[in-house]
């Protein structure tokens, strides 16, 4: 029998599907960062915090020792160690700014470890950064420690290094487990191999592993996407993370490599996603949100059972923080003022960090109607819906203005998008998949178009 996939595309137009929207992980979105906050805003910001303020944490490693095709993240590759040895030096030093400032300030719920690969790291190197980020942070007892991982890069001292760091949670990327789609990206990976990571981390008692898969990749079709998809459940992950290829050539040129024409269309990306999305449901797991699945006893699908689920710059998460720092080139803070990203280029950060300063090089500083309009947006992000007596009770004559919006939305001429049931405004089902585009009904700076994004689906 041949992979079928349920076809929602009579209730969305291949337009809708077909529009280039943010991914909404932040409000506003980076296109609109300026150079309007520097590296003195970040430091009031950093010193309004308070001794019991909840901190998370990410760490950008800025390399791979290879480049994906499909990779759209702020990285490069090298073939040597040393440049990875100059920026590590760098990024300690960062370390011992950041923690000077937050002296008696907070304490670090959460940290997380991306890239690049985190994971290219020598097993000394990994535990010397452990070290440093619990000999100079205030770290709570149940904090997590989540890692990226490249499976090509592992092996037992780099697994056991992780486990000396206290990681708790796995993230594997696995993208396809097919040949020819995987030759297409420049990322061969057997399915062995990354079970032999799955295995080693459960043997050193890590609570959770989560796999990482695409759709819309080079030459995947329904039935390479029911194998991946089939092949990963048997690796029993707590987590499955299910993204869409973000084709953006303009904006990471190594994806030229990818041949537009060995993609498929949007109709074909909804029939993919919306087929690994049954075989995984069918397995157990819980839908969360656009494109995560988990365990029902896993801590993501409690928080989203419960409504405290969040959204931030790694997807979906269970973690409350309001304050997120992130350390590194390109990497992205949140706190309660504002948002503010590092210097991209990695010798310009390393001058920075070198020098004892923030590297802050762009942000933007909130307004009420700038996190209100964030509220909407990552509710409907989060759950598809949101109350209308929340909105107005917690940002007041803002609220009723968005409420305004909202209800406009709700009967005016944008089809199914928003509906209205009781207090409650509610995405359809059948418009959930292109929810990004009716998020972008509530974000005020769209219409500016600044910069490029992925399409919907």
């Amino acid at each position: 029998m041949q992979p079928t996939a349920a076809n929602d595309t009579r209730t969305i137009s291949l337009a809708s599907l077909g529009e280039n929207v943010p991914r909404y992980t932040s409000y506003p979105t980076a296109p609109h960062f300026h150079a309007g906050v520097d590296a003195i805003s970040v430091r009031g910001w950093m010193e309004s915090l308070e001794s019991d303020d909840d901190i998370s944490l990410y760490l950008h490693v800025p390399y791979c020792d290879r480049l994906c095709w499909f990779c759209a993240c702020h990285t490069k590759q090298t073939r040597h160690y040393a440049p990875v040895t100059t920026f590590l030096s760098a990024l300690h030093r960062e370390i011992e700014t950041v923690a000077h400032l937050l002296t008696d300030r907070g304490r670090i719920r959460a940290v997380h470890f991306g890239g690049g690969s985190p994971t290219m790291l020598k097993p000394d190197d990994i535990r010397a950064l452990g070290k440093l980020l619990r000999d100079r942070f205030d770290f709570r007892e149940d904090a997590s420690v989540s890692v990226e991982i490249d499976p090509n890069d592992m092996d037992e001292p780099r697994l056991d290094a992780l486990a000396a760091i206290g990681m708790t949670r796995a993230s594997l990327g696995v993208q396809d487990f097919d040949p020819k789609v995987q030759k297409a990206i420049n990322r061969e990976q057997s399915f062995l191999l990354t079970k032999s990571v799955v295995d080693g981390t459960r043997a050193r008692g890590v609570g959770s592993v989560n796999l990482d898969l695409l759709y819309g990749l080079p030459h995947q079709t329904l039935e390479s996407i029911a194998s991946t998809v089939a092949q990963a459940l048997t690796l029993e992950p707590d987590r499955i993370a299910l993204f869409g290829y973000a084709h953006v050539p303009w904006f990471k040129k190594h994806q030229t490599m990818i041949d537009d024409a060995w993609l498929p269309q949007s109709a074909e990306r909804l029939a993919q996603s919306q087929l690994a999305a049954q075989l995984i449901m069918a397995a157990g797991y819980e839908a969360i949100g656009i494109d995560h699945f988990a365990r029902s006893d896993d801590a993501l699908a409690i928080a989203a059972r419960t409504g405290t689920i969040r959204r931030n710059f790694q997807g979906y998460t269970e973690d409350r923080c309001e304050t997120l720092i992130g350390l590194g080139p390109s990497a992205i803070s949140r706190f309660r003022q504002g948002y503010a990203q590092n210097i991209t280029a990695t010798g310009e950060y390393e001058k920075a960090a070198n020098g004892g300063q923030l590297a802050t090089a762009r942000g933007i500083e909130l307004s009420v109607d700038d996190v209100a309009r964030g509220w909407i947006i990552e509710r409907l992000m989060c759950q598809f819906r949101f109350s209308a007596i929340d909105l107005v009770e917690l940002f007041g004559t803002v609220g009723e203005k968005l409420l305004l919006e909202a209800s406009n939305l709700a009967i005016g001429g944008s089809g199914k998008m928003l509906t209205l049931d009781g207090e409650t405004f509610v995405v359809p089902q059948e418009s959930r998949p292109i929810v990004r585009t009716v998020a972008a009904k509530f974000d005020k700076y769209f219409e500016k178009r600044t910069g490029r994004h992925s399409v919907a689906v």
